[in-house]
This record gives C-alpha cells, sequence and structure tokens, in this order.
C-alpha cells in the first residue's frame, strides 16, 4: 500500500505531451509569451499618432457595448418614452460614429503603411473582416430604431437585398429578427474578429514605419533633392 506523503511530483513530460490540455498550454505559451502578449514596453516610432486609433477603436467599440447593454435591459423602445433612455441611446450612437471614424483612419493608415509586412497578412485581414460585420451591425442598429427612418431604411433595403435572394433569410422588415442580429449574433462576430486581430498584433508586433533607406518608401517615392554645384575654382 502507497502512502501519501503529500509531495506532488511533477509528471513526465512525454505524458504531459499526450494531454490535449497541456498540447494546447504549450501552444498558447509558445505563440503567446506572457511579456510579449502583456508588454509593458512599446518600440519608440509608437510616439506617432498614426498608431493611436487602433486604441481608440477600441475604447469607442467598448462604449458601444456598454451602452447597447443599457438598452437591451431596458427594452427597445425605451429610449422613445425616457430621457434617460433617449441620453443613452445618444451615447450609443455617437458611440458608433465615433467607431466607424477612428476605425476608418486606422485602416487607411494602416493600408499606406503596408501593415501586412512582416507575415503580418492574418492582422490586416482580421482588421477589414471586422469592419466589413460591423457595417453589418451598425445597418441592422438602423433598422432596429422603431421609427421612420428605420422603417423608410427597410422599405429601401429589401429590394436590393431580395435581389441577391438573401431576402428569403435576412428580412430587414422583421424587426424581431433584425433586432437579435444586431445585440447577439453580429455584436460577438464583432468582438471575437477583433479580439483574434489584437491576439494577431501582440504575437507579431506592431508594424514598424518604412525604413528610410527601404527601397519600397525612400528610393523610389522620395522627392529628389538637389545637390549644389561645386563653386568653379
Amino acid at each position: 500500500m502507497s502512502i501519501d506523503t503529500g509531495e506532488r511530483s511533477d509528471p513526465p513530460a512525454r505524458a504531459e505531451s499526450r494531454q490535449w490540455t497541456a498540447r494546447m498550454r504549450n501552444a498558447a505559451e509558445s505563440a503567446f509569451p506572457p511579456d510579449q502578449l502583456l508588454p509593458d514596453r512599446q518600440p519608440a516610432y509608437m510616439a506617432s499618432w498614426i498608431y493611436v486609433f487602433g486604441v481608440l477603436t477600441v475604447v469607442s467599440l467598448a462604449w458601444v457595448i456598454i451602452t447597447g447593454c443599457i438598452l437591451a435591459i431596458m427594452g427597445p423602445s425605451w429610449w422613445h418614452v425616457s430621457t434617460a433612455g433617449h441620453f443613452v441611446n445618444s451615447l450609443h450612437l455617437w458611440s458608433v460614429e465615433a467607431f466607424f471614424f477612428f476605425m476608418v483612419i486606422h485602416l487607411w493608415g494602416k493600408f499606406f503603411m503596408a501593415a501586412w509586412r512582416g507575415n503580418r497578412r492574418l492582422t490586416w485581414v482580421t482588421g477589414v473582416i471586422s469592419f466589413l460585420v460591423s457595417v453589418g451591425a451598425a445597418f441592422t442598429g438602423y433598422l432596429s430604431q422603431q421609427n421612420f427612418d428605420s422603417q423608410w431604411i427597410s422599405t429601401q433595403a429589401k429590394d436590393g437585398i431580395n435581389a441577391t435572394g438573401a431576402g428569403a433569410v435576412w428580412n430587414v422588415l422583421n424587426f424581431g429578427q433584425m433586432l437579435m442580429w444586431h445585440i447577439v449574433l453580429l455584436p460577438i462576430g464583432v468582438v471575437l474578429i477583433a479580439g483574434l486581430h489584437v491576439l494577431m498584433v501582440r504575437r507579431h508586433g506592431i508594424v514598424p514605419p518604412f525604413a528610410v533607406g527601404d527601397k519600397d518608401s525612400a528610393s523610389e517615392t522620395a522627392p529628389a533633392v538637389a545637390v549644389p554645384a561645386e563653386e568653379p575654382a
């Protein structure tokens, strides 16, 4: 009979590697080391203002989710009959406006910086997909307003959507269906893809600016500099 002395010995590395939990942990630690996932220092070139808009986009998304949760708790018609509800709905609207404003600047800034350099193609693709899914979320939000704007938008959009064949499943005149898309399915998609985007940024690092001597930037696009001629002796 064995006696438990209270001491725990580490299992053999070979036996541990066969467990799916151990393999997932090792893969996560290899892909996202703690000091890389939550760094306390950033490169000096991040002092440029163009690197700020990604963070502002995430902050705006957080405000969209917070105000959206309050509207979901109080009900979709709350803002029609309450001044507090109208205030929260206005915060939700302007958070969405700020979200798209910062995201578009971030998207174009990274496009002109060629942010897919250095094996960052997946980072770029997830950013573009999150933008497209966000457009769908904003569209269903307009359809969920329960006012004349939402009626006009839905009636104008239904013919185009029906022409694609998607109207048989995605009925923009169905308020309940559009509301559930807006508060459940599309927000989950935006958060998951945006979270994957942030993880990819942490894994591969933030794309640096073009080097001064880079032939893709300086030697081909930089304007020629006039060199003064030598004075005659």
